[in-house]
């Protein structure tokens, strides 16, 4: 095997990145080790463009290899990988969105990276896996703007941490699946990701710290990135290929004269109209139909489409920057109208949420759960059951479109993931709300940011169902419109005239250079998401888009409160009921039985669902008075029975010495034949009879044979009476 090695150190760690021949028919390919977790990451861009689908031709797979973790996993019936878990998704979702910007928009080949885990040590799979793809595409042939660098930013009680390994952070992944963070090991987590001194791309979450603290992270994250930056143009100068020359097709002189009288003429109307994408569309149909009628054999791939669209942000971005003018006519940091509304919705949900920000309406509903309902994870990374999930659905009428309803997409898990991490920061532990909880957000109408709208929406139905979250959530999207032609340089350099948007909608998201969505509490951030279109964003901009944000954020905060001031003090009365009690350790094999026939048994009997934990805490779920009866049964059986207690219990059983009296389920005690009342017995039958129900008290108890000693005189002497002398 030809193989290169080079190394950096990278968080107090080394990094090494291996170049050999074991994927030498990729255009580019590395394998990058740190610690014991080794990826390895491929690029190939195909041969031509005359397939493409009309956009840049991107896609990104991570994939999670079992064996990479030492496991044989899957299910009983199926021991190979299937379809990528949401991890996997979510990671494959974060190289993407670092690494799009980079490319030029007019290639029509298809490019696509395989990232695969092929060893899981203590470090982070994901944040190699970013570092691997700039490698592989930046030594590669592939036209691309690169290197990016990525790292991982955790602050631990006031310290910063690079790359936190699993030791330090647990068991958390780069896809930030909100169960597996843990808010008692530290204050925020950020995975960034940027190049030349700027960031562009951002996953966080923070246990509602201010904007201030999270910003120094940022900065840190840049100082490292350089360093990975550095490292990757050392290998790129030794061993990087020469880039392929792909032609940018320009627009015809016919189609521009065209253009020029037909369309351009309208643009500022169509933009401007206060109608968000529809005029535009509109407009770009027209143009389509112009094209076709025209130049009936132009290509479909040509650069007319692509014209459309660049005049469209051209004009958005100079009235934007020279005159303060957005598309729907509203000032730089101003909100759409808002509504809020919690419940309503029907009865029978356990808690909904209805939250409009101007076009962008959203449904979250509420569903409670027994500890059962727990979502079980089984993947190369985590073994563990989350109790919270947070599930995002795009269906296509949300747009005005026609299209697949069914399928759950990247986008789909990746919006409701950051909803589910902004959102687990204010759930009440365990201890103090046992219930699975699961929020679902549809959204009905789209026009700008439904994930951010989807929080407002889930923590309208979380209060309105009688969850007592810590504080209410609230998330805004944040765009950014920089000065055309003028590209950041670095955090140091010159930086262009820019101008920050609040609440940015169709036109603004779709051609705006930057996509920052954070959410939080009155009392800090909760969650942050960034992704943009042009190289980067410079840690300035970022912390005063963070400041413009927390004002929106404080807005809309008032809005959800308005509507619902604080979490309603009962839950539905159509959720389960869970009833928790504790029992001994030593007494849990007594509950489930030889084979779990006992605890089965009473699942069976009362139609509740019981849940043990290896501590002992026993958790009852039920409806219509089941969890009471199940819970009931599983008392009797625990109780631990003290000297002077009383019952009222069954006779069972009639013997020589006394009678066998059942005082719980399962429970029996003796009364011995001295104990029946306060004369002499010479045969209980004459006193007791099996049915009959009798006052007891407990006169003693032997724990270790389990036997309890019962008596009827010392609680009612008078219960039994003495037979009466015969009469002379």
């Amino acid at each position: 095997m030809k193989q290169q090695e080079f190394s950096v150190s990278i968080g107090g760690k080394e990094m090494t990145a291996v170049f050999s021949d074991l994927a030498e028919q990729a255009h580019g390919a590395v394998i990058l080790r740190y610690g014991e977790t080794v990826v390895l990451a491929t690029a190939v861009m195909s041969k031509d463009g005359t397939k493409n689908p009309g956009f840049f031709n991107l896609s990104v797979d991570y994939v999670e290899k079992f064996y990479a973790a030492g496991k044989i996993l899957g299910s009983r019936f199926m021991r190979r990988e299937g379809k990528p878990s949401d991890e996997a998704v979510l990671a494959g979702r974060v190289i993407d969105r670092t690494i799009r910007p980079l490319f030029d928009q007019h290639i029509k080949n298809a490019v696509q990276v395989i990232v695969t885990v092929l060893a899981l040590g203590d470090e982070d799979p994901g944040i190699l896996a970013v570092n691997a793809v700039s490698l592989a595409l930046a030594t590669s042939e592939i036209p691309w703007r690169g290197p990016v660098g990525a790292v991982r930013i955790r602050q631990k009680d006031g310290a910063l941490i690079v790359n936190p390994s699993k030791k330090d952070a647990g068991q958390d992944t780069i896809a930030g699946q909100a169960e597996v963070f843990g808010g008692d090991n530290y204050d925020y987590d950020l995975i960034v990701c940027g190049k030349d001194g700027n960031i562009n791309m951002i996953e966080a979450i923070s246990y509602e710290i201010n904007e201030e603290e999270i910003v120094n992270g940022f900065n840190l994250a840049t100082t490292e990135i350089t360093k990975l930056e550095n490292f990757q143009k050392e290998i790129i100068s030794k061993i990087g290929k020469e880039k392929r020359k792909i032609e940018k097709k320009e627009l015809s002189a016919e189609s521009l004269a065209l253009f020029n009288e037909n369309i351009a003429p309208k643009m500022k109307e169509s933009i401007f109209a206060g109608a968000g994408k529809k005029k535009i569309d509109e407009l770009h149909n027209i143009w389509n139909t112009l094209i076709a009628e025209k130049f009936p054999d132009m290509e479909d791939d040509g650069p007319e489409d692509d014209h459309f669209d660049n005049e469209v942000n051209r004009i958005l971005h100079e009235e934007a920057i020279l005159n303060d003018k957005r598309a729907d006519g509203r000032k730089m940091d101003e909100l759409r109208d808002l509504y809020a509304q919690a419940g309503g919705f029907s009865k029978m949900l356990h808690g909904s949420g209805i939250f409009y920000r101007g076009g962008t309406h959203v449904l979250s509903v509420l569903t409670l759960g027994g500890p059962d309902d727990a979502n079980t994870i089984n993947s190369m990374e985590t073994a563990e059951e989350k109790r919270f999930m947070h599930h995002y659905n795009f269906p296509p009428y949300s747009a005005g479109e026609t299209g697949r309803a069914t399928m759950t997409n990247r986008r789909e898990i990746g919006h409701g993931a950051l909803a589910e991490k902004a959102l687990f920061v204010v759930l009440p532990s365990k201890e103090v709300f046992p219930y699975t909880i699961r929020v679902v957000s549809e959204s009905m109408a789209s026009n700008g940011s439904t994930s951010q709208a989807s929080i407002c929406a889930a923590t309208l139905a979380l209060m309105d169902g009688g969850v007592p979250i810590k504080a209410p959530v609230a998330g805004i999207a944040m765009g950014l419109m920089t000065e055309e032609n003028e590209p950041f340089e670095s955090a140091q350099g010159k930086n262009p005239k820019y101008k920050i948007l609040t609440d940015i909608q169709g036109p603004e998201d779709h051609h705006g250079d930057m996509d920052f969505k954070v959410a939080g509490t009155k009392n800090g951030v909760t969650a942050i998401q960034l992704d943009v279109k042009v190289e980067g964003v410079p840690v300035k901009i970022i912390a005063e888009t963070l400041t413009q944000g927390k004002t929106a954020r404080l807005q809309i905060l008032e809005t959800i409160t308005k509507a619902i001031s604080e979490p309603r003090k009962d839950i539905s009365s159509y959720a389960p009921k869970i009833l928790v009690m504790t029992i001994r350790p030593d007494q849990i094999g007594m509950v489930i039985g030889s084979g779990g026939k006992v605890i089965n048994g009473i699942k069976d009997d009362t139609g509740a669902e019981i849940t043990i934990e290896d501590d002992g805490t026993v958790y009852v779920t039920g409806k219509n008075g089941s969890a009471e009866k199940a819970l009931k049964i599983i008392e009797e059986m625990t109780h631990e029975y003290k000297i002077g207690e009383v019952f009222n219990g069954e006779v069972v059983k009639v013997i020589e010495v006394g009678a066998i009296v059942r005082i719980a389920s399962g429970t029996e005690g003796l009364v011995h034949i001295s104990e029946i009342g306060n004369f002499r017995v010479n045969k209980v039958s004459d006193f007791l009879k099996e049915g009959m129900l009798v006052p007891v008290k407990v006169v003693g108890v032997d724990p270790e044979r389990g036997r309890i000693s019962l008596s009827i005189k010392a609680i009612s002497p008078d219960f039994i009476k003495a037979p009466q002398s015969p009469q002379a």
